[in-house]
C-alpha cells in the first residue's frame, strides 16, 4: 500500500503543476501572456492549493482511509476534466471582447474562468497532507515520511512543468491536454481503489471515465475562437495560432489576438502597415542611395514573412536572414502566406540570441517583435540593441515597430533614449490610423532632410517600384518629434512591464477604446 500512495502523491503532484502550465495557456491564448496574467494565474492557484492543504489535513484526520483519499483524487480528475469544456463558451465570448475591447466582459471572462479551478486544484491539494496522514504509523517516523512525501510530490511537479508545454499542447492542442492529465489520475485513482480497497467500490466510479471519454470526443468539436473568416487553428509550444481569410487577404493572429502579426494578398504587395516602412530605412543615409545598394537584411520576429517579401520585390540583390522561434508559424507561412521565397533565409531560433550567434552584418535589422502589452523585455536593452549595431554595415540602419497610446509616448520615449544610448541618431514616424510608431536608428549620424533628398532622387528614376514610393510618403508625411530623454532599459533593469500596463491602463480611463473603433 505504501507504494500505491507514494505513486498517488507524485502523479497528483505531476497533475497539479501540469494543470498550471496548462491553464497559463488556456487564458494566455484569449488574455495574452503578460506578468500580470501570469502573476494572476499563479497566485490564484497557490490560494487554491492552500486550501487544500487545510481541508485535506481536517478531512484525513475525520476519515484516514485510502477509500477517502483515492476517491478525492478521482473527484479531482472529473472537475479537471470539465474545466476546458465548461470554460470554452466563456472564452469564445471573451475573444469577441477582445476583438471589441469591451473590458467588462474580458476581465469578467479572466475570473469566471479562475473561479472554474478551485474545485480541481483544492482537491489536489489535499494529497500531500493526507498521504502524510495515511503513512504515518509511528509518530517517530513523521519527519522522514513527510519529507519523503513532499520529496515525491515536488518531483512529480517537476515532470508536470514540462509535461503541457513540451510534449502534450504542441501534440495535441490545450483541451484535449486537461482531458490527458486528468485521465491519468483518473486511470490511477480508479486502478488504485480497486488493488487497495476492492473493485466493487471501484465500479461506482467508473462513470467518470465514460464522461471524460465523452468529453474527449464531443467536447472539443468545433474552433476555440469566433473569428471571421477562420481558415487554421493550431497550436505550437509557443503560440495559439490563427489564419483567418478576409476578402482574399489571410491574416496572421497570434494568443490574444488583438494584433495582426502578417498579411498576404496573392496580387496586393502594399498593406499600408507596419510592414512597408521597413523599406524606408536605408533613405535617411546621406544620398544618393540607389535599391541596388542594398544586400542584406535581417528580421528579428519574422512571423509570416510580410516584409521579407516587400522588401524582396524592392530590392533586387538582397538577401534576407528571418528569425522566428516558433517553427510552427513557419510551417503556416508556407502553407497559406507564400513564404516560399529564394532570397530568405528562415532562422528558428530566438531573435536575440540568433542575432547574437551569427557573424554576418546587414544593411537593414528589423525588430518586429514588439506588441504591447506583450514585449519581449529582452528586446529592449541596451546590451541587445549593441548586439544589433555590431552586426550592422557602415550605413546600416535598424527598424523598430513600436505601440504607443494617442498622447501616450512614454515607451516611445523609453525605447528611444535606451537606442541612443548606443546609435547616434534616431527618427520617428506615427503610422496612421493606427497605434503605431515605427522607430528608425541609423549607425551614422543622420538627418530627416535625407529622406526627402533621397525620395527626389528616386522620384527622378524610371522604373521606381511603387510600393517603396508610397511607403515614403506616407513616411515623410507622418515623421514626428524625436524621442524625449527617458529611462535607459539595460539587462539588469528593464521595467517594461510596469510601463506597458501603465499604457494600457490610461488607454482605457482616457477613452481611446472609442477613439480606436
Amino acid at each position: 500500500m505504501r507504494k500505491i500512495l507514494y505513486l498517488a502523491v507524485f502523479i497528483s503532484g505531476m497533475v497539479s503543476l501540469a494543470a498550471e502550465m496548462a491553464a497559463s495557456r488556456l487564458l494566455g491564448n484569449y488574455f495574452g501572456t503578460s506578468n500580470l496574467v501570469w502573476a494572476s494565474i499563479i497566485g490564484l492557484i497557490l490560494i487554491y492549493l492552500t486550501f487544500g492543504y487545510f481541508l485535506g489535513g481536517k478531512w484525513a484526520d475525520r476519515s484516514p482511509h485510502m477509500s477517502t483519499f483515492l476517491s478525492i483524487l478521482a473527484w479531482a480528475a472529473l472537475s479537471l476534466a470539465i474545466v476546458p469544456i465548461a470554460s470554452r463558451p466563456i472564452l469564445k465570448l471573451s475573444s469577441q471582447a477582445f476583438d471589441q475591447l469591451w473590458m467588462g466582459d474580458l476581465i469578467g471572462s479572466f475570473v469566471v474562468v479562475m473561479i472554474l479551478f478551485i474545485i480541481p486544484i483544492t482537491l489536489l491539494g489535499t494529497a500531500s497532507p493526507f498521504a502524510i496522514r495515511i503513512a504515518i504509523q509511528n509518530a517517530n517516523q513523521a519527519g522522514e515520511i513527510s519529507g519523503r512525501i513532499y520529496a515525491i510530490s515536488t518531483l512529480g511537479s517537476f515532470f508536470g512543468t514540462f509535461l503541457p508545454s513540451i510534449i502534450l499542447i504542441p501534440l495535441i492542442g490545450t483541451y484535449l491536454t486537461f482531458l490527458v492529465i486528468s485521465s491519468v489520475l483518473l486511470v490511477f485513482s480508479l486502478i488504485a481503489l480497486g488493488l487497495t480497497v476492492g473493485w466493487k467500490l471501484t465500479l461506482k466510479y467508473c462513470w467518470m471515465l465514460v464522461i471524460v471519454i465523452g468529453l474527449a470526443i464531443f467536447g472539443t468539436r468545433g474552433t476555440d475562437k469566433i473569428a471571421n473568416g477562420m481558415v487554421l487553428e493550431t497550436e505550437s509550444a509557443y503560440n495559439y495560432i490563427q489564419v483567418l481569410e478576409q476578402n482574399g487577404y489571410y491574416l496572421l493572429r497570434l494568443n490574444e489576438g488583438q494584433g495582426i502579426h502578417s498579411v498576404f494578398h496573392p496580387d496586393q504587395n502594399n498593406y499600408y502597415g507596419p510592414w512597408e516602412q521597413v523599406l524606408v530605412a536605408p533613405f535617411f543615409n546621406q544620398p544618393p542611395i540607389q535599391v541596388d545598394d542594398i544586400n542584406s537584411m535581417a528580421i528579428v520576429g519574422l512571423a509570416a514573412g510580410t516584409s521579407a517579401r516587400q522588401a524582396a520585390i524592392v530590392y533586387p540583390n538582397i538577401a534576407i536572414d528571418g528569425f522566428e522561434i516558433d517553427p510552427k508559424i513557419v510551417d503556416v507561412a508556407k502553407e497559406y502566406f507564400g513564404m516560399n521565397l529564394p532570397q530568405l533565409s528562415v532562422i528558428e531560433q530566438d531573435g536575440r540570441w540568433g542575432l547574437a550567434s551569427s557573424n554576418k552584418k546587414y544593411d537593414i535589422i528589423s525588430i518586429d517583435a514588439y506588441r504591447p502589452p506583450y514585449i519581449p523585455w529582452h528586446l529592449t536593452t541596451r546590451e541587445f540593441f549593441q548586439q544589433v549595431y555590431d552586426h550592422m554595415e557602415k550605413n546600416g540602419v535598424m527598424v523598430i515597430n513600436v505601440g504607443r497610446g494617442i498622447d501616450d509616448r512614454r515607451l516611445i520615449d523609453s525605447l528611444g533614449s535606451t537606442i541612443l544610448s548606443v546609435f547616434p541618431t534616431v527618427h520617428v514616424m506615427d503610422l496612421p490610423n493606427s497605434f503605431n510608431s515605427i522607430l528608425f536608428a541609423t549607425v551614422q549620424p543622420t538627418d530627416k532632410s535625407n529622406l526627402a533628398l533621397n525620395f527626389k532622387s528616386l522620384q527622378n528614376q524610371p522604373g521606381m517600384n511603387p510600393l517603396l514610393m508610397d511607403t515614403m510618403s506616407i513616411t515623410l508625411q507622418n515623421l514626428a518629434e524625436n524621442p524625449q530623454p527617458a529611462q535607459v532599459f539595460t539587462d539588469d533593469l528593464a521595467p517594461i512591464e510596469w510601463l506597458t500596463n501603465s499604457l494600457i491602463v490610461d488607454f482605457f480611463l482616457k477613452g481611446e477604446v472609442e477613439n480606436l473603433q
